[in-house]
């Protein structure tokens, strides 16, 4: 299994909606593969994200009728040339048992069947139901429908969920550096105490700037993090923080020799791209 189609089950996975098999490869594959576990986590965090943000709705009484009417379809296969025909379904022997139900029955309001299955007048048998749940549909057909759905009980846009939940964060980067071979760090004090300390590697492809005890800065200030190569100060994120400490994938390519500066600009950043004041703290990359 590659990596995309894990990301495809981790999803899956954190929304709850993995058939048996594919949580037994799921498991499988992630036993194989650890370093993959950035990935579960990211999708655990996007649908923890997912629940905390949507109110409970009640969905309308005649969606469950649209959705059932939409499953009950006939199946149909596509041929090489483009046709498609209906799937082959299995008959049955409605002479061999008195109350089976023909296919287009509806339980009626004084059927007994109607309490006894627990649906509402007008749903299909219990036993087009149990059809239309053996039925393999294709992993990619599934994710389609239950993306689908998603975005609509949520009210978002495909845009917007792809990209907030799929970023991953400082915390999900600096695992991966850390479980690196590669992985490298280096740490500097600040002037009133505190620390900062940058990680990278390059097997990952990022750097990552852990800081805490960062002095007090006013609302109309942000920090903001430099690759400083040579004389050059290149810009790699602006950031706040209401408690002196933050986590900051640095925008951009780390070289060798870098050093990594942070000062204090106006909210946003300097306008200018270059810094504005000395900076607080100054980490060289090189030993």
């Amino acid at each position: 299994m590659n990596e995309q189609t894990f990301a495809e089950l981790s999803a899956g996975y954190a929304l709850g909606a993995l058939s048996l098999e594919d949580e037994r490869a799921y498991h499988k594959a992630l036993e194989a593969h650890p370093e993959w576990m950035p990935i579960v986590e990211a999708d655990a965090a996007a649908a923890a994200a997912l629940s905390e943000g949507v109110a409970d709705v009640t969905p309308p009484p005649a969606l469950r009728a649209s959705l059932l009417a939409q499953i009950g379809a006939p199946a149909t296969d596509e041929l090489p040339d483009g046709s498609r025909v209906a799937a082959a379904t299995t008959p049955r022997d409605d002479a061999s048992d008195p109350d089976a139900a023909d296919a287009n029955d509806r339980l009626g309001d004084d059927d007994p069947r109607a309490s006894a299955s627990g649906y509402s007048v007008g749903s299909p048998v219990t036993e087009e139901l149990q059809t239309v749940q053996r039925r393999n549909w294709t992993r990619s057909l599934f994710a389609l429908t239950a993306s689908i759905a998603l975005l609509v009980g949520i009210g978002w846009g495909v845009g917007t969920l792809t990209d907030g939940t799929r970023e991953p964060s400082a915390e999900t980067v600096l695992a991966q550096i850390e479980r690196s071979d590669d992985a490298q760090s280096r740490t500097a004090q600040l002037a009133e105490g505190g620390e900062a300390t940058v990680h990278w590697s390059p097997s990952v492809d990022a750097v990552v700037l852990v800081a805490d005890g960062l002095p007090e800065i006013s609302d109309d200030q942000s920090y903001e993090a430099w690759f400083v190569r040579g004389d050059a100060p290149i810009p790699a994120g602006a950031f706040e923080s209401s408690d002196g400490s933050a986590a900051l994938i640095l925008e951009g390519d780390m070289e060798p020799e870098d050093v990594i500066a942070l000062t204090i600009e106006q909210s946003g950043g300097s306008p200018s791209g270059l810094p504005t004041t000395d900076p607080i703290v100054a980490i060289p990359t090189s030993a």
